[in-house]
């Protein structure tokens, strides 16, 4: 794409958006069943792209077609219950990615929020005391005494390890600090390194590349976002026979899958317009574009293909009720703002041209 922008970021996948299509196989353990009479086997359980379930040991090998009846026969309870957890798991999953917009954090959320450092120090060893036997046998003590020396000089450099992680954390907490509680205000470094912190703690579904451009001053922002395409979207959900031990997979309507990939490439731009808001106090407009990569019909290669461009300013953003996310559209929600966007009722999208810093 041509680069309009002074910062491009990747951010690492959280979560996957097409799991379900590409045949990974879930393993759900702490299975036991009784194969044959007096053992009892842990088992792993994993289930395909289609549903259909297979059995392992618990070193990975595969359990020959007997013992997976015997393990069906003896453990039919604990499979089926498993096997719902996971179809759940999997449901809940497509869910969230229409509702992303969900974790949008209010614009009042600003300033520095302290991180505590979670690793506790190690444990203090304590000293085995010596019985009435060491006495009478110097080498057993002299062991036990070896043994004490041996504990505390480990936990001495267990405890030295963990003070350097401590003071590492420590001076990196400082200088965050110093970044979000002034420096966002009008140093651009320091506003383009909290942006990218913020935006790394959502859970994107893919690698997603994102390009900004701080404006001629701090009170602007316009960020490019790189869309998945339609194909890299989930095609199905899942449901649990009654009567059989495996996962039915139901394919979404393509009014459906629409609809989920419009609810997520608007939730996108409401979770960054979010970090935005709520992390950069100074910017009083920004201008978030979405665009998906799509073949270009005059030449056969790749074009970049704008979905969206929104711009909106902080006075608007603010009348977003953030403490009911769940009755917010994002779709309907972005026409309170400058808008951009070609889409029919049923989600198909058409090119646009997107705003532009001057």
């Amino acid at each position: 794409m041509a680069f309009r922008f002074q910062r491009r970021i990747t951010l690492a996948p959280g979560v996957r958006l097409n799991q379900s299509k590409r045949g990974v196989r879930v393993a759900v353990s702490g299975l036991e069943a009784h194969l044959r009479a007096g053992e009892t086997l842990a088992l792993e359980l994993s289930v395909d792209e289609q549903g259909y379930v297979s059995y392992f040991y618990a070193d990975g090998k595969p359990i020959s077609e007997a013992d997976a009846r015997a393990v069906r026969r003896h453990a039919e309870d604990t499979i089926r219950e498993q096997l719902q957890a996971l179809c759940e798991q999997r449901n809940a999953a497509l869910e969230r990615l229409g509702k992303l917009h969900h974790d949008t954090p209010a614009p009042a959320l600003t300033g520095y929020m302290p991180q505590p450092f979670t690793d506790p120090p190690p444990a203090v060893p304590v000293p085995r005391s010596p019985a009435l036997w060491h006495w009478l046998w110097p080498w057993a003590k002299r062991r036990l005494e070896q043994e004490n020396t041996r504990r505390q000089t480990t936990f001495d450099e267990a405890y030295r390890r963990w003070e350097w992680h401590k003071a590492q954390f420590d001076a990196a907490e400082f200088a965050r600090e110093q970044r979000e509680a002034q420096g966002v205000w009008d140093d651009f470094e320091d506003m383009a390194q909290t942006l990218r912190e913020r935006l790394d703690e959502i859970a994107w579904p893919r690698e997603t590349l994102m390009d900004f451009d701080l404006g001629a001053d701090e009170r602007t922002i316009a960020v490019d976002i790189e869309l998945p395409d339609e194909d890299a979207m989930p095609d199905r959900e899942w449901t649990m026979p009654a009567k059989r031990l495996k996962l039915t997979p139901k394919k979404l309507s393509v009014t459906r899958q629409r609809k989920l990939y419009r609810d997520h490439v608007h939730g996108i731009a409401f979770r960054v317009l979010g970090a935005v808001f709520s992390r950069l106090p100074a910017v009083q407009e920004a201008r978030v574009s979405g665009y998906r990569q799509v073949v270009d019909a005059t030449t056969g290669g790749m074009r970049d293909q704008y979905l969206y461009s929104i711009k909106v300013n902080r006075e608007r953003w603010e009348r977003i009720d953030f403490d009911a996310p769940d009755q917010v559209d994002p779709v309907a929600a972005v026409e309170l703002f400058t808008l951009r966007r070609d889409m029919t009722k049923t989600g198909i999208f058409r090119d646009i041209a997107p705003f532009k810093l001057v």
